[in-house]
Order: structure tokens, then sequence, then C-alpha cells
């Protein structure tokens, strides 16, 4: 059975193995839980037969008008059950009293995100690639 919950608290590393599929450089457990822990809300879909986070969603924002979300993913293993749609309505309802929320993704994830009532804008990014672990090349 899927829980919801919207903590990282007491989530270990050992429980965040396996996201990130197709990325060169992913960040580690241990830093994808410093990401979780400094995002300002996270909801995150954990499998309590197999004592395991299979999905997790996190938004970044100034508190008062704005937030980000940077990060949506299900484990393979895990999608098309619905968890993804749920993770996003969850953090929409976290999200409600701010002005804006943001994302960008994928074209071929728009359609999903359009039905989860978000519309298309235009966006600017850049992408350090090198930084993509979560380790900058200094600290290494």
């Amino acid at each position: 059975m899927i829980r919801y919950q919207n903590s990282a608290e007491g989530i270990r590393p050992d429980q965040l193995e396996g996201f990130f599929e197709g990325w060169p450089s992913p960040p580690s457990p241990d830093t994808h839980i410093a990401i979780l822990r400094g995002s300002y809300r996270v909801v995150l879909a954990v499998d309590d037969e197999i004592d395991s986070v299979v999905g997790f969603i996190s938004a970044v924002s100034d508190g008062v008008l704005a937030a980000y979300i940077p990060l949506l993913e299900v484990l393979p293993s895990y999608r098309r059950r619905g968890i993804g749609r749920e993770l996003v309505t969850r953090m929409q309802e976290e999200l409600g009293d701010l002005y804006m929320v943001d994302l960008v993704c994928d074209e071929a994830m728009e359609s999903f995100y359009a039905s989860l009532g978000m519309k298309p804008a235009h966006a600017m990014t850049v992408r350090r690639y090198d930084r993509q672990s979560g380790i900058t090349p200094e600290s290494e």
C-alpha cells in the first residue's frame, strides 16, 4: 500500500534508491535526502510493504508569492498507477495560497501537467551538467 507524507523526516538514504533514471551523474541518496530536507515543501509516496520511497515531488519557494517545482519522479516499476498525479495534486494543495507555481518539463510531459490544470508558458533555463550530482567540482 502506498502512503503519502509531507516530510522527509525519518527517511533514510537506503529508502531512496533508483531515482534520477537516465541522469548521467545523478545525486546520491545522501544528496537526495539533502534536497528533500532543503525544499520548501515535499510530498513522498512510500510503499510500506518494502519500506521504500517510490515517488516524490519537491518545491522551492519564497513562501509569499512564488514557488518552483524542480523535481517529480516515480520509480519505473510504480508508474502508471496514479502516483505522479497524486503527488502533483497534493503539492498543488500545499502551494495553494501562492500566486504562481512554475515548473519546466519536457514536451512529452506537457499533456500530463495540463490534465492537472497547469498551462504552458515560455521558460528559459541554464543547465550545468557538471553539477548534476549536486557535488560541485571544487568539493570533489
